[in-house]
């Protein structure tokens, strides 16, 4: 695995920044988009990472199922409207998207509700987070900085990678995809839903699709460098794609604060709805400039879980949208 592919797969932040220095002085947030902007450079305009994206549009609409785990407005089995951002990893706008450094592939849906208002999911293919806190995310990127091709060995990199197991172990459960619309997406962060009596129960976010087709590495290689990107407007006039947002229910036991730690594969999980993809966006790369999406931008019946990478990722979200819309 090369320092640029961890990167890729590692940062789950879309930030884009200018070239600025990385001061332990800073806060936290910032530390992190310009460690990041020191691994992928400058590109004005795109996000530090997850640069290279799609954006298209459809509707959800909620199972009854839903309604009797959180009393949230998009619950409410109406259908409500959606924009969704597709995205490949790096900050590097014309990535190939076969390359192995695309991975993790990210989707982003914001659900606009009645009153006008919105909430957003932000998830991407990895299962689970390689580290466990922004913190431990700064001290990788820094020590990936640290690491370059002729450094000695074990680099700065491996000494993480291996006092962090997590590290390659997340890193294994990605792949390339044939299509956005044929992949898998998951929630790094853990969340609450409360319901009409007041029941609270911490979930993790699925969005699944209706087959997942993998490439290999040699396959993958070989396309054209925007196939994803050109593929799924090419899908959508041939009709429209669908996803099943699904939840995974925490045991009492399991961690909410720890997104580096999944939960077992026997927690019960429950179908939301389904999320109907059947346009794309009328002008995609300005589109997607100009939007804005946070995994804490929640609604009621949706509440934070006590994890403290959502209200970094939100923090670092707006430094990134503030310097790429100056």
């Amino acid at each position: 695995m090369t320092n640029r592919t961890v990167v890729a797969a590692l940062v789950g932040l879309g930030l884009a920044l200018p070239a600025v220095a990385l001061a332990q002085d800073q806060p936290l947030e910032k530390q992190l988009v310009n460690a990041m902007n020191k691994v992928f450079g400058v590109h004005p305009e795109f996000r530090a990472n997850h640069a290279k994206g799609i954006v298209v549009e459809g509707s959800f609409k909620a199972t009854p199922e839903a309604a009797g785990l959180s009393r949230a407005a998009l619950f409410n089995g109406g259908t409500i409207p959606v924009t969704v951002r597709f995205s490949d990893s790096t900050g590097v706008p014309n990535l190939p998207d076969g390359s192995e450094d695309a991975n993790p592939h990210g989707m982003a849906v914001k659900f606009h509700l009645p009153d006008g208002s919105d909430t957003d999911i932000v998830i991407n293919s990895l299962k689970f987070f390689p580290v466990s806190t922004g913190e431990e995310f700064r001290d990788l990127l820094l020590a990936l900085s640290e690491s370059p091709p002729n450094a000695t060995k074990p680099t700065k990199f491996e000494q993480f990678a291996a006092s962090h197991p997590s590290v390659p172990a997340a890193f294994s459960t990605v792949a390339t995809p044939d299509s956005f619309a044929d992949e898998e997406y998951f929630g790094i962060d853990a969340f609450v839903f409360v319901n009409k009596a007041g029941e609270r129960k911490a979930v993790r976010y699925q969005m699944l699709p209706e087959n997942v087709v993998h490439l290999d590495k040699s396959d993958a290689a070989k396309r054209a460098p925007d196939f994803l990107m050109e593929e799924l407007p090419e899908r959508l006039k041939r009709g429209p794609v669908t996803f099943h947002y699904k939840v995974q229910l925490a045991a009492a036991d399991d961690s909410t604060k720890d997104p580096a730690k999944p939960w077992p594969d026997n927690r019960k999980v429950v179908e939301l709805g389904v999320l109907t993809i059947d346009r794309a966006a009328a002008n995609s790369v300005e589109a997607q400039k100009k939007l804005l999406l946070l995994p804490g931008q929640l609604t009621d019946g949706i509440e934070q879980s006590d994890d403290p990478l959502i209200n970094i990722r939100d923090a670092a979200y707006a430094v990134s949208f503030s310097r790429r819309n100056p």
